[in-house]
């Protein structure tokens, strides 16, 4: 399989790179288009009977042993996501990248469209692998993919240092990736992921528990590994940004959940009450981090974080209704925690298309230097809206569906008196998360698209082209099937479930279709009935204007004559009540002349303020000056003579020849 992976990955490099630089966006978006039809239809056939499921392939392979692929329902569920995520932005690139195609070289241009489609198919790799060196081999492929994308504007320094940390946090995460697959290998005589029932039924859990949640959750952006993704999706093109958020941190989700399933006993209750805890502070680190920033996908992706502490929580909840014995308690949070990881796929996936469109037309993603966006781009606004409510999980859109049922599993263990001081924990965090969350957004939206634009770029943008209108289709769609169909939605993710269960004679899917069937068919009618209100008060509203004459003037001033932009609010005023507690979590930095208490009668001033997280600062100085140390011995042995570099490479042979005698690894 790995040679099948290298001569594709040749094949598809020469198709990219052969092609004219106008054509090879849409190459990549048809390679994808094409290449995700088959595991798209597989998966879909998974889900709809588990039993069709089973090994892709297997092969024996002289370094490795036995290595293969296979596709279960949670697999199946997860190739959707990533089908899905993967068409939508190559389609976005088609026209985001348009603008770049005089400015960037052909061999440039190349690489980037070549490593969107690698990590599209590395994804699919990784969620399709038994686990082992398989699953190290497309998780590094991934990795690397990602890497480059970022490095779309190497040009600019902050660019290659937010790349370049990103690669070193993955790197710490694949080492300890490596030494949990070593140690089960070592304990069992096989690293694939079904081996990991032998191990916890032999051996200890919550070591190599732990070893595997900081080598995932430094792919999903856990607490406190979460500070690449700040950086990185700044850094990086919108629609890399869009899939790696909305589709690639996923992949340390699909590592937790496969790594958590197969504990059983007391220990299932530790590893829940870790993964609740881990949820809640990742959650509010993140919703709150979020609302302080300034900048449009800094903002999203401290809303990433946010959003991957909600899923923790879920899977959270399932651990400790599983330990338990509380059916409805384990797949409240199992399918909560599922949906939400599509959920947040799609509306994730549409907000940073939106913030692309922004960026593209006006270049600035500050929220001080946008205003009155709706006004010059009516679309991307409509879009961006949506998205926004369904992040704020509101009704009737997809994000109320999967927190709905995280709120319910967590009241259901308050009602049954089963973990009730957990589960009171996870309702107030829950609940906290979800608060700031609109603050978050509401202040987002209203600086970004409300109110006048505060510059001319804002004032003369134009809407984007139909490749990226398009684009947006996907996951709007998402959205909307997910909150109005939210009963076709649960029975999806329900089946994808069954790899969870244990101990039940019934299947997740019957267990749910018993659990759910009723409210999640009133909560269907109550969204239907939200949709037909709002469409009536439209309708209402586009009747009587006809009969009136409308004018249009200033907003009011609140007694001021003479109103500008500058009275709007702005990013940092809109949180500025949230900024009580957020010392304690940033560091804060300022930009431009403040006001001096000299000044009776201010002349125009600018200034900006940012808001960098301490984690980050520490995880960053620690490694930077590691690498500066490493360098300085390495330094040492550059002498320059020839004898001591011979004398270097037969040290590395004896070393080698000493390793295999003894057989030491």
């Amino acid at each position: 399989m790995f040679g099948f992976t290298l001569i594709a990955l040749a094949a598809v490099a020469g198709v990219i790179f052969s092609v004219p630089t106008r054509w090879k966006s849409r190459t990549a978006l048809l390679i994808v288009a094409a290449g995700v039809l088959l595991p798209a239809a597989k998966a879909v056939g998974v889900l709809l009977d588990p039993a069709s499921g089973g090994e892709l392939w297997l092969s024996q392979n002289p370094i490795f042993g036995s290595e293969g692929c296979s596709m279960d329902t949670l697999s199946a569920l997860f190739v959707l996501i990533i089908a899905l995520g993967g068409v939508a932005t190559s389609l976005y690139a088609c026209g985001y990248l348009k603008h770049y195609e005089e400015s960037k070289s052909s061999a440039h241009f190349s690489l980037h469209c070549l490593s969107l489609v690698v990590l599209i198919f590395s994804m699919m790799g990784v969620v399709v692998a038994d686990g082992g060196y398989t699953f190290l081999f497309y998780w590094e492929l991934m990795t690397i993919a990602s890497f480059l994308l970022i490095l779309f504007d190497a040009q600019k320094p902050e660019v290659t240092r937010a790349a370049l940390s990103y690669l070193v946090m993955m790197h710490i995460g694949f080492l300890f990736l490596v030494g949990g697959f070593v140690k089960l290998w070592m304990e069992t005589g096989s690293a694939d992921f079904a081996a990991l029932g032998q191990y916890y039924r032999e051996g200890q859990i919550i070591p190599l528990f732990l070893i595997f949640l900081a080598g995932f959750g430094m792919k999903a952006g856990l607490f406190p590994m979460h500070v690449w993704l700040p950086e990185a999706h700044p850094a990086a093109p919108s629609h890399v940004s869009a899939i790696m958020s909305g589709v690639m941190i996923k992949t340390g989700i699909y590592g937790l959940l496969r790594i958590t399933a197969p504990i059983e006993g007391e220990t299932l209750y530790t590893v829940g009450l870790i993964l609740l805890g881990a949820g809640i502070v990742t959650g509010l680190w993140g919703v709150i981090l979020a609302a302080t920033q300034n900048d449009v996908k800094r903002l999203m992706a401290y809303s990433s974080i946010e959003n991957i502490g909600v899923i923790l929580i879920g899977l959270g909840i399932a651990s400790i209704g599983k330990y338990t014995g509380n059916e409805a308690v384990m797949l409240c949070g199992l399918c909560g925690a599922l949906l939400h990881t599509a959920n947040h796929s799609f509306f994730k996936s549409l907000l940073f298309f939106g913030a692309g469109n922004i960026y593209s037309e006006m270049h600035t993603t500050s929220l001080d230097k946008l205003g009155g966006v709706a006004k010059s781009m009516p679309m991307t606004a409509t879009i961006f809206l949506v998205a926004t409510a369904a992040i704020c999980a509101l009704p009737p859109l997809n994000g109320f569906v999967s927190e709905w049922l995280m709120y319910v599993g967590l009241l259901n263990n308050v009602a049954t008196g089963e973990a009730v001081v957990a589960a009171a924990c996870g309702l107030i965090g829950l609940a906290l998360i979800g608060g700031v969350v609109v603050l978050a957004f509401t202040k987002l939206y209203g600086t970004v698209f409300l109110g006048s634009p505060r510059s001319h770029e804002v004032a003369e943008a134009a809407e984007v082209d139909n490749f990226r209108i398009a684009a947006t289709a996907l996951p709007l769609l998402g959205i909307l099937a997910v909150g109005l169909f939210p009963q076709g939605a649960v029975r999806v993710v329900a089946r994808a479930a069954e790899f969870f269960l244990s101990y039940s004679e019934l299947s997740s899917s019957q267990m749910a279709e018993m659990i759910f069937s009723e409210t999640l068919g009133k909560l269907s009618l109550t969204a239907w009935i939200l949709v037909v209100v709002i469409a009536l008060v439209f309708w209402l509203k586009s009747r009587a204007l006809k009969q009136r004459t409308v004018s249009s003037g200033p907003t009011w001033g609140c007694g001021f004559t003479a109103t500008n932009t500058r009275m709007e609010y702005t990013g940092e005023s809109f949180s500025e009540g949230l900024q009580s507690i957020a010392p304690s979590l940033t560091k804060n930095t300022g930009e431009g002349d403040a006001v001096t208490h000299q000044e009776i009668f201010p002349t125009q001033h600018t200034f900006s303020v940012g808001h960098k997280d301490k984690i980050d600062s520490l995880f960053a100085a620690w490694w930077v000056e590691l690498l500066r140390r490493i360098n300085g011995y390495v330094m040492r042995l550059r002498t320059g003579k020839i004898n001591h570099y011979v004398l270097f490479a037969l040290i590395f042979f004896v070393l080698i020849f000493l390793i295999s005698l003894f057989n030491w690894i």
